[in-house]
This record gives C-alpha cells, sequence and structure tokens, in this order.
C-alpha cells in the first residue's frame, strides 16, 4: 500500500513532460595532477578504502544527474576533483553526465525514474528532503553504505539526525561545509575607511551593529550603491540569528515552526531597516534579481563589487572557485589580494554565538538507480579525500596554485569549515524547496519578504502566514507520522 501511495505522490510531480537534457555539453578537459600527488593518493587509497579487486561498483559507470557537473573539468582554471580522480584511478569507475536545468531538476527526473530510465545520483542538498524522499524521487542508503564504518566517524550521526524517516537514512553526507558567506573588496572597504570585517570578526566584533554602520555609511541610491546584495541573504541573516523559519526538533522528531521565536523577529527587523533606508540593491524594482545578472557567471552573485557600487555580496564558497581572471573581473583584483570573504554578522542581542549553516555536500541516489553501489564508491572516496592528510594538502595546494587564495583566504575557508563541523554553532537550515508545495511556498515567501522594498514588519509576516505554515508543517509531521506506523 505505502508502494502505490509514493508511486501517485511521485507521478504527480511530473508536471509537464519534459524533453531534453538541458544546454549542449561543453567540452571535457583532462586536467592532471603531478605523478607525485597521484601516487601520494593513491597509496593513502590504499590504506584507507575498500580493495578494488573486491569493491562493490569498481569498474563501472554511475550517472550523474544535474544542472552542472561537479567532477569533469571544461577550462584550464579549474583544479582537479580528487575525490573523482581517486574513483576513477584506483577503482576503474567513470561518471557520465544527464545535463538538466535547475528549474526542472525535480520534475524531469521523476519523469525519468517514471520511464523506467533513472539516472543514478543526484546532489546532496537539503531541498532532496523531506518532500522527495517521501515521495519516492530519492532511495535509502543503508543497503549501500555501512554507516558504522570508521570512515563515516563524525558524519554519520549527522546523517542519522536529519535526513532520516524511521531507520532509513536518505542524504549520503560526505562532508559538512558552511553555508553563505560575505564577499567584499578590501580596497573598497579600505577607502571608505572601515575596519576590515574579517578583523572584526577573528576579534568578536563582526556584528549586525557593525555591518549596519558600515551599511549607512556607504549606501547612496542616487550614486546605485548599495550594501548588500547576491542570493539568499535573507536566510543567511534569519539563520545567523540561530533560528531558521522551520527546525527539525530532535525530541519530537518534528518539523516545527519558530515564527514565535524573538531571534526570528530581530533578524526581519534588522533587514526590515536596512530595506527602508536603501541599504540593499532593489530586488523588487528589478524583478527580483540581482544586479546585472546573467551578464557573467560570477555576475549573478557579486556584479558591482569591482567598481565600488556594492559593498557585500551573499553566497555560498564557490563563490571563489572559478577562473581568476573572471573572478577578478566581477569581484576584487585575486592578484592584488584585493578579494576577501566573512561569515554572515552575528546577533548582538543574540548569544554571542556566530551560528553557521551547515551545508552537506554529498550525494542523494535517484529512485531505482542501476548502479547505487557505483554512488556509495564514489562517496568513499569523496569522504577519503576529506579526512586523509595527503588529499587534504594536496586540495589546498590547489586553491593557492590555480584559484590564487590568499593565506587570509585560506585560513578564513578553514575557519569556516571547522565552525560548520561544530555543533555548538552549527544551524541546519532546511531548504524551503524541501518541503514541496503549499509548505514550501509558504516558507519561500515569509524568507523572501527581507528581500523586497516594501518589506513588511515582523507583526505582518506573522499575521499573513503564521496559521498557514503550522497547519502545513501539521499535514507533513502526519504524512511521515504515516508512513512510518
Amino acid at each position: 500500500m505505502i508502494k502505490r501511495v509514493l508511486a501517485l505522490g511521485l507521478a504527480l510531480l511530473v508536471i509537464i513532460a519534459l524533453m531534453g537534457c538541458g544546454a549542449n555539453k561543453r567540452q571535457i578537459i583532462e586536467l592532471t595532477l603531478s605523478t607525485e600527488d597521484a601516487e601520494a593518493i593513491l597509496a593513502a587509497a590504499g590504506i584507507r578504502l575498500p580493495d578494488p579487486a573486491t569493491a562493490p561498483g569498481a569498474n563501472s559507470t554511475i550517472v550523474w544527474y544535474s544542472w552542472y557537473d561537479d567532477f569533469h573539468a571544461y577550462s584550464e582554471g579549474e583544479v582537479v576533483n580528487t575525490g573523482y580522480f581517486t574513483f576513477k584511478n584506483f577503482y576503474g569507475c567513470e561518471i557520465d553526465w544527464v545535463e538538466c536545468t535547475w528549474d526542472e531538476r525535480f520534475t524531469r527526473v521523476a519523469a525519468l525514474v517514471l520511464g523506467g530510465t533513472p539516472p543514478d545520483f543526484y546532489n546532496g542538498e537539503t531541498e532532496n528532503f523531506p518532500y522527495y524522499a517521501i515521495h519516492n524521487v530519492f532511495q535509502p542508503i543503508n543497503d549501500y553504505i555501512d554507516l558504522d564504518d570508521p570512515l563515516w566517524d563524525g558524519i554519520s550521526d549527522y546523517m542519522r539526525k536529519y535526513f532520516s524517516l524511521g531507520d532509513d537514512v536518505y542524504l549520503l553526507c560526505t562532508d559538512l561545509f558552511f553555508g553563505s558567506v560575505m564577499a567584499y573588496n578590501r580596497r573598497v572597504i579600505e577607502d571608505y575607511g572601515f575596519d576590515d570585517p574579517a578583523e572584526l570578526f577573528y576579534d568578536g566584533e563582526w556584528t549586525w551593529d557593525a555591518f549596519e554602520e558600515m551599511a549607512m555609511d556607504f549606501s547612496d541610491e542616487e550614486l546605485d550603491q548599495y550594501a548588500l546584495d547576491g542570493w539568499f541573504y535573507a536566510g543567511a541573516f534569519q539563520r545567523a540569528s540561530g533560528a531558521p523559519i522551520v527546525t527539525y526538533d530532535l525530541e519530537t522528531e518534528k518539523f516545527v515552526s519558530n515564527m514565535d521565536d524573538p531571534r526570528l523577529e530581530r533578524a526581519n527587523d534588522f533587514l526590515y531597516n536596512l530595506n527602508k533606508n536603501g541599504c540593499i540593491f532593489p530586488w523588487f524594482n528589478n524583478g527580483y534579481q540581482v544586479r546585472n545578472q546573467g551578464a557573467s557567471s560570477a555576475a549573478d552573485y557579486g556584479d558591482g563589487l569591482k567598481e565600488g557600487q556594492l559593498l557585500f555580496s551573499t553566497g555560498g564558497p564557490y563563490f571563489f572557485t572559478g577562473p581568476v581572471d573572471e573572478i577578478s573581473m566581477e569581484y576584487a583584483d585575486v592578484t592584488a589580494g584585493e578579494l576577501m570573504f566573512v561569515p554572515i554578522p552575528r546577533d548582538p542581542q543574540g548569544d554571542g554565538i556566530n551560528y553557521v549553516e551547515s551545508d552537506p555536500a554529498g550525494y542523494s541516489i535517484i529512485q531505482d538507480a542501476p548502479n547505487p553501489e557505483g554512488v556509495a564508491l564514489l562517496a568513499m572516496c569523496d569522504r577519503f579525500k576529506v579526512i586523509d592528510p595527503t588529499v587534504i594538502s594536496i586540495d589546498k595546494l590547489q586553491k593557492i596554485e590555480k584559484y590564487l587564495w590568499t593565506d587570509e583566504m585560506l585560513e578564513m575557508y578553514d575557519y569556516c569549515v571547522e565552525m560548520a563541523n561544530n555543533s555548538d554553532s552549527v544551524i541546519l537550515a532546511y531548504d524551503a524547496a524541501g518541503f514541496g508545495g503549499n509548505l514550501y511556498s509558504t516558507i519561500d515567501t515569509i524568507e523572501k519578504n527581507g528581500m523586497q522594498l516594501n518589506t513588511s514588519t515582523w507583526a505582518q509576516i506573522k499575521e499573513a502566514n503564521s496559521d498557514m505554515l503550522q497547519y502545513y508543517l501539521d499535514d507533513i509531521n502526519a504524512e511521515i507520522e504515516g508512513l512510518l506506523s
């Protein structure tokens, strides 16, 4: 009965018939490591990973489904993916890419599953859970990974706590990264006489008050200057308060609303004031798009930093993992050490903790995947590169040589990763899309309020959305309970 219900839920996801595979494929470039580094990785793999002669999934091909390719290189400026390197060279495996667009990512994979031609795996996002686990788009990982193996120490409990239905775990998490950070141009910061945000952070003084003071001094709508732009900043500040809109209560094993939490109210008030004082690039008047969206791949996130029209841009660590010439053109001169980033500032009225979004890295195994064992083997290779000192040092060297990261950037990156793995500072924020349907729309409406010039007060937001949010949370909690009973 449950299987029939799940199949029906999957069918409902297929809203339109999706043909083709997204954009045209680009030419793959074969990047190589030095002989010394390659031999060091393979030698270490022989100690930590299963024997290639007996490992399930060895000498096979797995099919990656996504709007981007995280494994192959398409320009000389990219780094070698050392997890994929191990997967390919130690186990004789390969990865094929089925490309989709971002907008069709769930509807198309649902169509492929129903059509009997599912790919093997998809990127492990918080938006994959719980809706797409409940509705049979992704399958449990338990049969393919031994979470009690020492390889998964330090992360297996995280998977079980936050991405499981009963005993079934649905996200194959290989690492924890930090979510949104704030990129800035050090030259612009210096020109305006501001203290370096990174130094303020290390001194414990990087707060909403410190940011707001800079924002008010810098922003000038007549000059088209704004203190903040980029994707995700509303949710980033909400989570930095320590209270995202919805969290998972480990004691009750239910998703709960934080609409009555004063921390979330303070975050909204902070964004409300920034919007009213013209400190945020006017999404509302720009069709809800960042400045100059699409002019280049970097323009989606930080256009204006280079020219001093933008003070900070929010986004993930992928900010700085691209061709140096492109990053330098859009953000700041990397070769001159102008580019830097810092975590989202903390609430000065909070408990003193810099809360950091914990962003899982890993994979979801697609329902009826032909080669789930191969996906599990790739995940082992990715986990290996996170915990093995040899591969860690090689990946760090690649950031220096290919991305020209400075010591300050490397230090901040490592510090943010450390915070994202520290249970005292971690905020796990389920992506609104991971709840599907009406609940997704409700959470998305609340979060995006902070991105509008006509932003509402918190009292108005609560009045318009709190009851509806709780109603849909009750629905999904009941649906999960029904599946497990």
